[in-house]
């Protein structure tokens, strides 16, 4: 079974595939050519230095010879990157998920600050079992019972993340609709506000509410996702789409901008007595809404 401690793995394949784009760099050669020496296709490469796949450790010393890399240390270095990558996390669920989205896990269990815009559903990290049950059935109404299980249960796992005290960070900046929406029924939706008014107490979890009442505003276009990390690689930005696919970037300006984004968002958020405001709904399913105010 996954445990999120294997979530390293992800950092370790980032950090290698940097390495390995500024050796081939620092050598003067280009794919092709590297491709063309190593008998690969140049899509192999182009998957390798993107991170999407991994190395084996044969490949990767023949690699660093035509590299000119001969620091030992350094060789061994780059090996264990080759080998921690490999164990990515929740590959026993890989019949029924697409290789983008065990990425996504992958990065979700190493973060150190996970910083998460939604205006749909919860995030999978917050969701009830019935709740999670509810939102697969309504987006893969084709899956069997078996797999919706299986979707679950992988899903729940994902929360082990939250419980590692000290380490994490997560910031949830809720649209006021995903906590007014009742997925799955008003009992389904009323557990899940509770839970999720326990969640909103814990040092580690920075639950935030959009108003209604503010209207238009620049995240209107969709869920994203931000992950950054203790060691030294780069933030990776995952932006949904209305298909429930993912386009995913590293690129410095695009993540400074997500960055400027969420924390703009910040400053017209309800963030104090979140915890009151979800019992209050929860109590008050299928009752006209109040105004989304501690108070009443």
């Amino acid at each position: 079974m996954t445990t999120v401690t294997a979530g390293s793995a992800a950092v370790q394949r980032l950090r290698l595939r940097t390495e390995l784009r500024e050796a081939r760099l620092s050598a003067g050669l280009t794919q092709r050519q590297v491709a063309d020496e190593m008998e690969w296709s140049p899509s192999k490469l182009i998957r390798i230095e993107a991170g999407e796949v991994g190395i084996t450790a044969n490949d990767l010393r023949l690699l660093l010879v035509f590299y000119r890399v001969d620091d030992p240390a350094y060789v061994e270095r780059l090996l264990e990157f080759a080998r921690g990558s490999r164990k990515m996390p929740f590959t026993e669920y890989r019949d029924i998920y697409h290789k983008d989205f065990l990425d996504f896990l992958a990065m979700e269990a190493s973060a150190w600050i996970n910083r998460t815009f939604q205006s749909v559903v919860l995030p999978g990290l917050l969701q009830t079992e019935e709740y999670a049950a509810a939102v697969i059935r309504a987006f893969s109404p084709d899956e069997s019972t078996a797999q919706v299980s299986r979707m679950v249960e992988a899903r729940m796992l994902r929360q082990d993340v939250l419980d590692i005290a000290g380490e994490a960070q997560f910031f949830f900046i809720l649209d006021e609709s995903v906590i007014r929406r009742q997925v799955g029924g008003a009992t389904t939706m009323r557990a899940q506000l509770r839970q999720l008014a326990a969640l909103a107490t814990r040092p580690n979890v920075h639950l935030m509410v959009l108003p209604f009442s503010l209207g238009a505003h620049a995240a209107s276009a969709g869920p994203f996702t931000l992950f950054e990390f203790k060691e030294d690689v780069p933030a990776c930005l995952y932006l949904e789409n209305p298909r429930g696919n993912a386009t995913v970037s590293t690129g410095p300006d695009d993540i400074a901008n997500s960055i400027d984004l969420f924390q703009d968002l910040e400053t017209k958020v309800i963030r104090d007595d979140v915890s009151k405001i979800l019992l209050r709904i929860a109590d008050g399913l299928g009752t006209t809404p109040a105004d989304l105010t501690p108070s009443s």
